[in-house]
């Protein structure tokens, strides 16, 4: 007892308690012994030989109560009490063990830690932590549960803990630390173009815009980064595509101020229109200028309308369009041909519900959105024609828009053969989002291209993106009649009703595989306005995106 008390008075932390029992360390010739309780059972035993040739034994079978309640009461307790190597030395992995429970205090600065066992299962001791962040004057408290197993060492049949990262925290995956510090990047507050804060809570789908605003213009937008503990992500959690995660936080930081392009009352219009729709995304800008007024999508997490990467389907056709009037394979008011199929490359290209129209016009075939019409012309044009012209005239596809937060600039590869004839209607390798096909249509009705952009680039002195040429006058007046008897008498007519004269519209449907219904497209302008809208998954884009589209133009004046 004598012995036992001492020991007790030379203790500057707490021991661990493990299912409302004290664990009382007794320490003498290196042997910890520990107040136990719970039934005990005989563990069965093999031999193996050593280096030197003597026979060990090796315990082996299942794990008695005892066996698992000692473990645990010796990790948690050399945890609590700030001795890293010799809870490591209780696991499977001494090495990560010590590393990982260093860093706990070292990194994560994590003091005064109590750990609380629960009732043991079989192998399995869940606890409950409680402990205090403290970084350079500021403190916090933590609390969270975590559980550990007990495992029969290969090398001797000891029982030790089944060592992972989330025995120490359930966030964490193996290879991941804890850290407490500046969080990075200082937060940003985003202004519409009148001056008011923008906030998820009255623009719910905002969020990544916010993100990326903050990624691109925090540490220049005068603010100051808060103080978090937050979960590192390793080599294997990276390759898993998993991001850093913030536990607590201990300051918010002091926000910068961003001012953004968006109008108020068309980004809430936006917002009410894809809540109606799932999987449906759309952007509005002004062709004049090249700012976007409104942003939004259905799916909270994803900005498909900024960074989505789809077959636009037929609205590509007005790209196309373009290309054939330039080239003289087309003409608004001329004969064009639509049979019900065309073959081109060993691909067998058809319309929808092989429909055909007999002795009619570019502009009939366009309004219809024929695609024999354009299939029946790959064999006249070059590979790289297609390219060429989205890039050149639309500036689409360079990968070098600086709208102020990530984005995809759209893809118009050179293809051959079958591929490109299927490019020429928004398929094969042809990938955009709403952003570029917003701008497709804003290019038409302005006449040049003028790269969208959410912040206005006198903020940070980028340089935006610009094309190389324009449409020239005949070509472009044959491209807007195109667009504008769509919008009044063709697929794009019921969606546009009441908002002519001065627009044009152009409708897509796009196949994926294994995907029953195509997505939907609807791209048009009117006034100084220009829009663009996908709902996947939901048929012809006329009936789903076009209502959409529509609604927003006629919000916007």
């Amino acid at each position: 007892m004598g012995k036992r008390r001492r020991v007790a008075e030379r203790r500057k932390t707490s021991p661990a308690v493990i299912g409302g029992v004290i664990a009382v360390v007794a320490v003498g010739a290196g042997v910890g012994g520990y107040a136990l309780f719970g039934g005990d059972a005989k563990a069965e035993g093999r031999t193996r030989t050593t280096a030197d040739g003597h026979r060990q034994a090796v315990k082996t079978g299942p794990l008695s109560a005892t066996e698992v309640q000692t473990t645990a009461v010796r990790f948690l307790t050399a945890w609590q009490q700030g001795k890293p190597a010799e809870a490591a030395a209780a696991t499977s992995d001494s090495a990560a063990a010590t590393a990982l429970l260093t860093g706990y205090a070292k990194d994560a600065h994590l003091k005064d830690v109590t750990l609380t066992a629960g009732t043991r299962s079989g192998d399995k001791v869940p606890f409950s932590v409680k402990a205090t962040v403290a970084y350079e004057g500021q403190t916090k408290p933590l609390a969270y549960d975590s559980a550990l197993t007990v495992v029969r060492r290969a090398a001797d049949g000891e029982p030790v803990v089944d060592w992972h990262a989330a025995v120490v925290h359930p966030e964490l995956k193996d290879g991941d630390t804890l850290v407490t510090g500046e969080s990075g990047t200082p937060p940003v507050r985003a202004l519409d173009r009148n001056g008011a804060e923008m906030t998820t809570a009255t623009y719910p789908s905002l969020g990544p815009v916010l993100d990326g605003l903050r990624e691109k213009y925090g540490a220049t937008a005068g603010g100051r980064a808060g103080v978090e503990l937050r979960v590192v992500r390793g080599e294997e959690s990276k390759k898993a595509k998993l991001s850093d995660k913030t536990l607590l936080e201990l300051n918010k930081g002091t926000p910068g101020t961003v001012k953004t392009t968006l109008s108020p009352s068309l980004q809430a219009a936006a917002e009410k229109e894809v809540a109606r729709k799932d999987r449906s995304s759309v952007v509005v800008m002004r062709p004049s200028t090249g700012e976007i007024l409104a942003v939004a999508n259905s799916n909270r997490n994803f900005n498909t309308a900024f960074q989505g990467s789809l077959a636009p389907g037929s609205t590509m056709k007005v790209v196309t369009a373009s290309l054939l009037v330039e080239k003289g394979l087309a003409s608004a008011d001329k004969p064009h041909p639509c049979p019900k199929t065309f073959t081109y490359g060993g691909w067998k290209f058809h319309n929808y519900k092989k429909s055909e129209i007999k002795n009619g016009t570019f502009r009939a075939s366009f309004a219809s959105s024929c695609n024999t019409a354009f299939i029946s012309q790959a064999g006249k044009l070059k590979d790289s024609d297609l390219t060429q012209q989205s890039q050149q005239v639309f500036g689409l596809g360079l990968g070098d828009w600086a709208v102020g937060v990530p984005t995809f600039d759209g893809a118009v590869p050179v293809q051959s053969a079958a591929p490109m004839a299927a490019s020429l209607i928004g398929q094969g390798g042809v990938r955009m989002n709403p952003l570029n096909m917003a701008s497709v249509a804003a290019t038409v009705k302005a006449g040049a291209f003028h790269q969208p952009y959410l912040v206005s680039p006198s903020v940070d002195n980028r340089k935006l993106a610009t094309a190389s040429r324009t449409m020239s006058a005949s070509t472009l007046s044959q491209v807007r009649d195109l667009m504008r008897y769509t919008a009044a008498y063709g697929t794009a007519a019921e969606a546009m009703a009441g908002l002519g004269p001065d627009y044009g519209a152009k409708t897509g449907s796009a196949e994926v595989d294994n995907q029953k219904k195509p997505n939907g497209w609807f791209i048009a302008y009117r006034g100084d306005l220009a829009a663009a809208g996908v709902v996947q998954a939901a048929g012809t884009g006329g009936s789903t995106a076009g209502p959409i589209v529509a609604a927003l133009l006629k919000a916007g004046g």
